[in-house]
Parts: structure tokens; C-alpha cells; sequence
């Protein structure tokens, strides 16, 4: 098990990717969150086997049209305990 905080920059925000993640991640049965930042990034921490977590990341690269993702930046948390993945606000 492994927590990941994740930067995505690009057309992130105000095209659904919040959704997205969220629908992905509860697919793969993955725990976190993902919100909005003010400077027009979204953060995530996204939780579950490592292996799934690598998938999920390649999964959301591969997003529709209205999304583009620029660059990711991928650093390890500490795990928690938590049972789902949720959008949070600012």
C-alpha cells in the first residue's frame, strides 16, 4: 500500500477532471482526494497497491479532449487509513 500527493497542471480546471478522477479512482477501488488550487492546478493524494496507483496515473493521462495535462508532479505520503475517494473544496 502507497499514498501518492499529486500536482497536475494544464486545462485542469472547469472541464470535469475532478469527475474524472473521482470516477477512476472509485473504479479501481483507490482511496483519497482531489481539489482545486487557486493558481489553477488540482492536487490529489490517491492511495491503494502501487502497481494500481501507476495504472490509475496512466489512466487519467489518457483523458478526453476538454482535459490537457501539461506536467504531473508525483511525491510518496505517509498512508492513512480512509475508505473512499472524495473531491474536496478549496
Amino acid at each position: 500500500m502507497v499514498r501518492k500527493h499529486v500536482i497536475f497542471k494544464g486545462r485542469v480546471q472547469g472541464v470535469g477532471f475532478r469527475y474524472y478522477c473521482r470516477i477512476i479512482a472509485d473504479r479501481m477501488r483507490l482511496t483519497g482526494w482531489v481539489r482545486n488550487l487557486y493558481n489553477g492546478d488540482v492536487e490529489m493524494e490517491i492511495q491503494g497497491d502501487k502497481r494500481d496507483i501507476e495504472m490509475y496515473l496512466y489512466q487519467i493521462k489518457q483523458c478526453d479532449r476538454f482535459i490537457r495535462i501539461d506536467d504531473i508532479e508525483v511525491t510518496t505520503k505517509d498512508v492513512i487509513e480512509e475508505s473512499q475517494f472524495y473531491i474536496k473544496s478549496y
